[in-house]
């Protein structure tokens, strides 16, 4: 693969990912969505679906990683040369932002909406740089459209709960998804890992929203940080750490598990 395939797929691949993943979230959230308190379930079925068109999209041009705990467990399987990997990373996080940047054109009204409805409103502080930021909300309440976030706040479970989740998808990739040549995934393995992304969503997304993909957390929160909508509330960096460390930490588990018990 060239380094323009790459960026290209990468990008793209991420971008759609993120939009459509991000959008079901948005459509569960925000209460002006026809799809509003949908529930857990349309939200594990829509990150899978997205999954699997962004894999479609992109695994011909650059394999479809999408997630740099899939570049990093390929790289240590030796399916992607080391060399590749920054250029993965960074065409993955590119994606991401551009994918939020998207949820946000298209649930433009509805976050202002949600945002300025008064029970929203009253939950948050009055003018945004005129509180202490101690006492600011850690997620603001459209956060979740954008990243991912615990309801039980210890970090050691948090990131043991990523570093499984990941590890699972990675070794499912390993074993049943790769392409003819080992460097990405194929067309049966985009449908086998969207598959596999529903039901870690559904068996093991309770505890943190299952991130299980670094750059699907971080761009969007990014994003997050810098949209100028009223009343969004804090970004969350506090935690911003477990879904980048725990997704790698997870991936890298799953390369060399793949190379003792498989290769």
């Amino acid at each position: 693969m060239s380094s323009s395939d790459i960026f290209i797929g990468e990008t793209i691949g991420t971008a759609i990912l993120i939009l459509l993943g991000g959008g079901v979230c948005a459509a569960v959230t925000l209460k002006r969505s026809k799809a509003h308190n949908a529930g857990w379930v349309a939200i594990a079925f829509g990150w899978g679906f997205a999954v699997l068109t962004g894999a479609y999209i992109s695994t011909g041009v650059s394999g479809a990683h999408l997630n740099p705990a899939v570049t990093l467990g390929l790289a240590i399987q030796g399916g992607t040369p080391w060399g590749d990997v920054p250029l993965y990373l960074a065409s993955q996080l590119l994606g991401a932002m551009i994918g939020a940047v998207l949820v946000w054109a298209v649930y433009y009204g509805q976050l202002h909406a949600h945002l300025t409805d008064p029970e929203i409103v009253e939950a948050q502080p009055a003018e945004e740089g005129m509180v202490d930021q101690s006492t600011a909300p850690k997620a603001g309440p459209v956060l979740g459209v954008f990243s991912t976030g615990p309801e039980i706040r210890n970090a050691v479970q948090n990131v043991v709960t990523e570093v499984i989740a990941t590890a699972v998808l990675i070794l499912a990739i390993l074993t049943q998804g790769l392409n003819d040549d080992g460097n990405g995934l194929g067309p049966l393995g985009a449908l086998i890992t969207a598959l596999v992304v529903v039901g870690i969503g559904l068996s093991l997304g309770g505890p943190t929203g299952y991130a299980i993909n670094p750059v699907r957390d971080l761009g969007p929160r990014i994003v997050h940080a810098l949209l100028p909508l009223p009343n969004k509330g804090g970004s969350d960096w506090g935690y911003a750490w477990v879904p980048v460390v725990g997704p790698l930490l997870g991936g890298a588990l799953a390369g060399g598990l793949y190379n003792l018990a498989f290769a």
